[in-house]
C-alpha cells in the first residue's frame, strides 16, 4: 500500500472518530514524528543528497593525498576554514573541518533547503496534506512535527559529512596531537571533542535556512516551486554576502557567521562570532517559523 493509501485510510477512520478524540495523544505525536522522518530518510532524493555529502571529504581526502603523496609538509598557520587543508596531511582529523568548512556555504544548506521545500508542499503535490491534517494531528502540531523532521536531517546531514571525513582521514593520513589556529597543541581526544562540537554549530547554523525553506514551502502546492526557490534565495543571498557596498546588510543574511566555526579550534576558544551565529539562527527560526504558521493554520487546503 503507497504512502498516499495508507495516509487515506488512517485519515477516513481518523474523520469518523474525530468526536470521540477531543485531544491529541503525546504518543500518537511520537508515531507521526518517526513516521516522517522514516518517510523523507526513504526517499531517493534523500538518499542521494547524503551520499553527494558523504563523497565530498573523500574526494578531498583523495585529492590532498594525491598532491602531497601523504608526505607534504603542512603550514602551521590557518585561519578561516579553507586554510584547514594544510593541515590534513600532518593530522587527518584537519579532514572533519575541512569538509564541513567546504560543504557548509552550498552543499549543507542546499540539501537542507530541498528537504524544507518539500515538507508541506510536497505533501499537497502528492494530495496526501489534508489527510495529514484530520484530528488528532492538527495543524500546529503537523507542522511542527515537519521542522522536528528538517532539524533532524539537518544534524544527520552534518554528521554523515564529519564521520565521512573521520573515516577518510583516518584512513589516508596519520592522527595525533592537533595544533590549534592559535599555535598550541590538544591532544586528540580533546581535537575530536571539539570536531564533534563544530559539527553540532554547524548543524545549529543550518537553522535560519530549514525555517526560510519551511515557510516558502507553505505558500505553494508545488514541491518542486518550493525547492527550486529556497535554493535560489540561498544562492542569493550567498551573493549578497560577498558584495563588500552591501556591508551593512550582511551581518543580518542567515549565511554571515556560518564560517565562525573556525573560532572552536582556537585556544581559548573565541565564542563571540558563534554565539552571534546561533543567535541570528535562533531569530530567523523564530521569525519564519511563525511566518510559516500564520500561513499554515489559515491557509485553504484542497489537495
Amino acid at each position: 500500500m503507497s504512502r498516499a493509501e495508507t495516509v487515506e485510510a488512517a485519515g477516513t477512520v481518523e474523520m469518523a472518530e474525530t468526536a470521540a478524540a477531543p485531544r491529541p495523544n503525546p504518543l500518537w505525536t511520537l508515531g507521526l514524528l518517526r513516521s516522517e522522518l522514516t518517510v523523507t530518510l526513504r526517499r531517493w532524493r534523500t538518499l542521494a543528497l547524503l551520499a553527494v555529502l558523504a563523497g565530498v571529504p573523500i574526494l578531498i581526502g583523495v585529492a590532498v593525498k594525491i598532491e602531497t603523496g601523504g608526505d607534504g609538509a603542512a603550514d602551521g598557520g590557518g585561519g578561516g576554514g579553507p586554510a584547514f587543508i594544510a593541515q590534513i596531511t600532518n593530522n587527518g582529523l584537519f579532514l572533519v573541518f575541512t569538509a564541513l568548512a567546504a560543504t557548509l556555504p552550498f552543499f549543507l544548506p542546499m540539501s537542507v533547503g530541498v528537504v524544507a521545500g518539500d515538507a508541506v508542499a510536497g505533501e499537497a503535490n502528492a494530495g496526501t496534506l489534508r489527510y495529514l491534517l484530520v484530528a488528532p494531528a492538527g495543524r500546529t502540531r503537523l507542522l511542527l512535527t515537519k521542522y522536528a523532521t528538517v532539524l533532524a536531517f539537518c544534524l544527520l546531514a552534518t554528521l554523515v559529512v564529519a564521520v565521512s571525513a573521520l573515516l577518510t582521514g583516518a584512513l589516508l593520513f596519520p592522527l595525533g596531537d592537533v595544533v590549534t589556529i592559535s599555535g598550541t597543541r590538544i591532544g586528540f581526544g580533546e581535537g575530536l571533542w571539539r570536531a564533534f562540537l563544530i559539527a553540532l554549530v554547524v548543524a545549529a547554523s543550518l537553522v535560519g535556512i530549514a525555517a526560510v525553506g519551511l515557510f516558502i514551502s507553505t505558500l505553494t502546492g508545488s514541491g518542486i516551486a518550493a525547492m527550486a526557490t529556497t535554493v535560489g534565495l540561498l544562492i542569493t543571498v550567498q551573493i549578497l554576502d560577498q558584495i563588500p557596498q552591501l556591508h551593512a546588510i550582511q551581518p543580518y543574511l542567515f549565511s554571515h557567521q556560518w564560517l565562525s566555526f573556525a573560532d572552536l579550534m582556537r585556544a581559548p576558544v573565541y565564542w563571540d562570532d558563534v554565539i552571534e551565529n546561533l543567535e541570528l539562527q535562533a531569530l530567523y527560526a523564530a521569525v519564519f517559523g511563525t511566518a510559516a504558521w500564520a500561513r499554515f493554520t489559515a491557509k485553504d487546503i484542497t489537495a
